[in-house]
């Protein structure tokens, strides 16, 4: 189990939902506002446009607010310019990390993430000195409740390439360009989606045994994750259940 998706369950269940809600908007907004600038706002042309629409209507983002963003990023209404920066570096135990952010000023936020690195026992790291031991996929998350030899049938004719059992879901991956068509078969199958989007996924992960260590990590990605500029962080932890259940933060 990858870092990504125990750290996705960790988050639900810390709780403090109306507030999560709130940062999930804005940076769903964010999201939709680049998308729409670099590849204009005809949703059937822009495939990230169109990925981003569906993750924010997941998300219960309401429909004008979703216009507005398309707007602002195609020009037709003022609006802040966003550019997409990642950054690399390692939590404790030589965890790797990709922090993907949005920011309207580079020098701030960089300073910024490489402060919350430093005073969370981890470092950044030059460009390319992890992202190596990450491949971008797309990925689907569907309720356990459903059948895995029905949600295989569906998910791998439309392009699913790898199929995980998460505990409470299925977790399936695919090729970045095969994920709508993932997550279109299962609902034509019956079944509701949860999650669908780009994610980088870990092609190793490090264990992390020490609960102390573990605690370390968790609370650098959730400092990282919390950060207003960010809207993705990726790490290629291997906690133990066990483990991951006793953090609260």
């Amino acid at each position: 189990m990858s870092g990504h998706s125990k750290w996705a369950t960790t988050k639900y269940r810390k709780g403090a939902q109306d507030a999560a809600r709130a940062k999930v908007f804005a940076k769903l907004i964010r999201q939709i506002e680049v998308a729409a600038r670099e590849g204009g706002s005809d949703m059937t042309a822009n495939a990230s446009l169109r990925t981003m629409f569906t993750k924010a209507r997941d998300a219960s983002v309401p429909i004008d607010t979703i216009e507005r963003a398309i707007k602002r990023g195609s020009g037709e209404l003022e609006g802040v310019r966003y550019e997409s920066i990642a950054y690399e570096g390692y939590a404790p135990s030589g965890v790797a990390v990709i922090v993907e952010c949005l920011s309207d000023n580079r020098n701030r936020t960089g300073a910024e993430i490489r402060n919350i690195f430093n005073k969370n026992g981890g470092s950044m790291a030059e460009p390319g000195a992890v992202s190596w031991q990450f491949e971008r996929k797309g990925v689907v998350s569907v309720a356990s409740s459903h059948d895995e030899e029905k949600v295989m049938e569906a998910a791998m004719e439309a392009g699913a390439e790898d199929l995980s059992d998460e505990g409470d879901r299925w977790l399936l991956t695919s090729e970045p360009s095969d994920l709508m068509a993932v997550r279109n078969a299962l609902e034509e199958a019956g079944m509701e989606p949860g999650a669908a989007e780009l994610s980088m996924v870990p092609t190793q992960t490090v264990p992390v045994e020490d609960e102390g260590e573990a605690k370390k990590i968790l609370r650098l990605i959730e400092a990282l994750d919390d950060h207003d500029d960010v809207q993705n962080v990726y790490a290629n932890f291997d906690i133990p259940d066990e483990v991951m259940a006793t953090y609260e933060g």
